[in-house]
């Protein structure tokens, strides 16, 4: 269904060709770095009424766009191919500032300048800082999930050296699906050397198989998932098919990769139980880590450096509260549930006050709490036939990945009814 524009303040171009190019050159931009189809049709819409069309008419999926405008009883309708999925948040945020921001009847021309040097921007963050800044994230999940100090250094070296294989890769426009199988294969073999190394001069793992998965979850596709959930959720199929169809194989990927340094190993991947501490000092250190994790996946998704600090602060929160449900006795989909819907309502209050996308302070903190070790432990029970254990680690994969979902979705409709 095309969406009526509002006429006041619009301008008909004598060329509306260009205009129309400027749109797709939009709505392909900010649908490449990451942003939903949702939203991503919605500022369509808003740059379109401001481009003086009367009505537009979007398809999107992960791979390509297609606009159909109406102007002056004419439809015109124009396609484009999207490059390899990516996460950019800097740039959504700076898309959106200038669908704010441009001024009804402005020149496409200017649009398009302002477009080319947003496309052009360098990385905020060289690969060194990225990979150093994954490498204390997968040292944080490594705590989270109950291993101990020897385990968390392991696997921050191990997640450290993957994320710089990924980048390197990436570079070099290797296919992604092949570089996060090579990228698991070489955080995963580092993790074992380090483990190695560690009990040659004496120091034990007691949780060795949660540090192994934590120096792999940085290749968790957990954003293209949840994005995909929320899609569906507004009716935007054909694009969450393919997102979620991408998500999956990506995860396909990292798991053969895992595989192999499992088989080659001989690795048990029996849960252990967690590292013990006083209660109070576990909750300052999960604290921690939850802050140190959102705020490097905030830099892996090219955020501002204030941008990564909201989002850490924000992963803080919420995901010490989703923590503090479970450990007085609530299920796990219920607590990402409500995390979740902190996360969202906090974004919205900052996106009204101070005016920082939603999607810049929610990409990373919802990254951090995607079950990634229930997702590689129910591929890989899979693979070994068990069947039982498969399926509890699916259905506590699947339930947290849509309470999260479910949990922004919710935050968006309170927001709007708000308004």
């Amino acid at each position: 269904m095309p969406s009526i524009s509002n006429k006041e303040d619009n301008v008909i171009f004598a060329a509306p060709g260009a205009a129309v190019e400027v749109l797709l050159w939009f709505g392909a931009s900010m649908l490449g770095a990451g942003n939903t189809a949702t939203r991503t049709r919605e500022w369509i819409d808003v740059v379109a009424r401001k481009l003086g069309f009367d009505a537009v008419s979007v398809s999107l999926s992960l791979d390509d766009i297609t606009i159909s405008v109406r102007c002056a009883d004419e439809w015109i309708t124009a396609m484009r191919e999207i490059g390899p999925p990516a996460i950019n948040v800097w740039r959504i945020a700076e898309l959106e500032q200038l669908a704010k921001t441009v001024r009804p009847g402005l020149a496409p021309r200017e649009i398009a300048i302002e477009l080319s040097e947003i496309e052009s921007a360098l990385p905020r963050y060289s690969g060194v800082q990225i990979a150093g800044a994954v490498g204390v994230a997968s040292g944080g999940f490594a705590f989270l999930n109950g291993a101990a100090v020897p385990e968390l250094i392991a696997a921050a070296i191990g997640g450290g050296v993957g994320q710089w294989l990924r980048l390197w890769l990436s570079r070099r426009q290797v296919n992604h699906y092949g570089a996060a199988a090579l990228s698991a294969v070489a955080a995963s073999g580092v993790y074992v050397l380090a483990a190695v190394l560690a009990r040659y001069v004496g120091f034990g793992f007691a949780n060795y198989p949660v540090g192994f998965i934590a120096s792999v979850l940085f290749l968790v596709p957990g954003f293209p998932l949840i994005a995909a959930l929320l899609d569906l959720l507004q009716h935007q199929t054909v694009a969450a098919v393919s997102r979620l169809a991408y998500g999956v194989m990506i995860l396909l990927a990292v798991v053969f990769g895992l595989s192999i340094v499992i088989a080659v190993a001989d690795i048990d991947l029996s849960r252990q139980p967690p590292f013990e501490l006083t209660y109070l000092l576990k909750l300052l250190l999960r604290a921690f880590a939850s802050f140190v994790a959102g705020c490097a996946f905030a830099m892996l998704f090219n955020s501002s450096p204030r941008t990564a600090l909201a989002a850490g602060l924000l992963a803080l929160g919420a995901n010490s509260l989703r923590l503090l449900l479970t450990d007085m006795g609530m299920m796990l989909a219920p607590a990402a549930f409500f995390a979740a819907l902190a996360i969202g309502l906090v974004a919205m209050v900052l996106d009204q006050r101070f005016d920082v996308p939603r999607m810049a302070t929610t990409v990373a903190p919802i990254v951090i709490m995607v079950p990634g070790i229930y997702a590689f432990e129910m591929i890989v029970l899979f693979s070994r036939g068990q069947m039982l254990d498969a399926l509890e680690a699916s259905a506590s994969c699947g339930f947290v990945i849509g309470a999260l979902a479910m949990g922004l979705a919710t935050a968006r409709f309170l927001s709007r009814n708000s308004r």
